[in-house]
């Protein structure tokens, strides 16, 4: 059994989907581990911690020749992976609803692609869930970005000169990302408040010391979809979130949105009329924009300044902590396969609640019912 790991394709991807440390781990299992050179070098890991710990170093090819399962963090290039044995795996972050292309590529190239992302969200499988580990970084990188563009300070102080307000923050959208930007904020020092369209958030916000903001006599809205992702909402919902919403968030330094809907584009959360509400200086974190954005106006991989408010959209939030995501995504990985690790055919063999979720494409088509629901 050889797992093949590689270096990351895609514009500004600096994580890896193996570390030394899951390198020995998989060893152990009887696993044969190749990495492609500088795979990990953008997570400051160099070529020779991963010899260090029991792997072959070289080029792609080599890499990939008899691999039987490749893993990456987001899907390689098909094109890249000529020579890969057919019906080899291929785990990592696929995208399948943004890059179906890329998904009938594999499958046409007779790989099986397992998309991480499409992990059930149970609890056997939580060790295994990509979107829960990075999503944590995210959110406490999103606070620490917010805070860099700030011109002020986030804590209260109390000086001889005076005294320093604290920073209002607001975070829209109580996932893992909004949970740990609450965190983190209140860390920092300031008076922070949150909102969520899921009415179970609410013990969540408070137990993390921020104020829920919350419609209210508004009936049968719960906003609990399957997985524990939000849904989208109904009109009446919608309007008197916005009320609700425009009237607090005109009183606020920094807004923090993360609000997300699997396989849809990000719900839109904050309109142009309601920036130009924020005092000049204000602060806008989308960690949406990717998905097209929560916010009216952000701009993927820009910071751009509407009504005097700084509104950040930075790509791919985890990659900017490239050592923990790293690190976190390969024990995802790690956990994922080592669940199912067969030792008498020194493999995994995936059962059908889990291998039936992640599982894209198998014997040459496309079998995820997820995504053939899609379109």
């Amino acid at each position: 059994m050889k797992i093949a790991v590689l270096r990351e394709g895609a514009d500004g991807e600096q994580r890896v989907a193996a570390t030394p440390e899951t390198v020995k781990k998989f060893i152990q299992l009887g696993a044969d581990l190749a990495v492609e050179s500088g795979a990990g070098a953008g997570a400051s890991i160099a070529d020779e911690a991963y010899r260090d710990a029991g792997a072959t170093v070289g080029d792609r090819a080599g890499t990939i020749a008899g691999a039987d399962i490749i893993l990456g963090v987001q899907g390689p290039d098909p094109a890249s992976l000529a020579g890969a044995k057919p019906g080899a795996w291929v785990a990592a972050g696929l995208n399948p609803f943004g890059d179906r292309a890329r998904v009938d590529a594999y499958a046409a190239a007779g790989l099986e692609a397992l998309a991480m992302e499409f992990m059930p969200r149970i609890t056997r499988a939580q060790s295994m869930d990509i979107l829960s580990s990075q999503s944590n970084l995210s959110g406490y990188k999103a606070v620490l970005d917010a805070a860099a563009e700030y011109g002020r300070a986030f804590p209260m102080m109390m000086t001889a000169a005076g005294t320093v307000s604290a920073a209002k923050v607001f975070v829209m959208g109580v996932g893992v990302a909004g949970l740990q930007a609450i965190a983190t904020a209140r860390r920092l020092g300031a008076q922070v408040s949150a909102t969520d369209v899921r009415s179970a958030t609410k013990e969540q916000i408070q137990s993390l010391g921020a104020k829920p903001i919350f419609v209210e006599n508004v009936a049968g809205i719960e906003g609990e979809g399957s997985g524990g992702y939000a849904t989208e909402m109904s009109a009446e919902y919608q309007k008197a979130q916005a009320e609700l919403v425009s009237g607090h968030i005109a009183k606020q330094d920094i807004v923090i949105t993360t609000a997300l809907i699997p396989g849809r584009a990000a719900p839109r959360l904050i309109s142009d009329a309601q920036i130009a509400t924020m005092r000049p200086g204000s602060v806008i974190v989308d960690l949406a924009v990717e998905q097209g954005g929560n916010v009216e106006g952000s701009v993927a991989g820009e910071i751009v300044v509407k009504h005097g408010v700084k509104i950040v959209g930075h790509r791919n939030v985890p990659s900017r902590l490239a050592a923990d995501a790293s690190a976190l995504f390969s024990r995802n990985l790690f956990n994922f396969l080592s669940a199912f690790w067969d030792k008498e055919q020194g493999r995994p063999v995936l059962d059908e609640e889990i291998g039936d979720a992640v599982r894209l494409t198998r014997d040459g088509k496309v079998v995820n019912q997820r995504l053939l629901a899609a379109g």
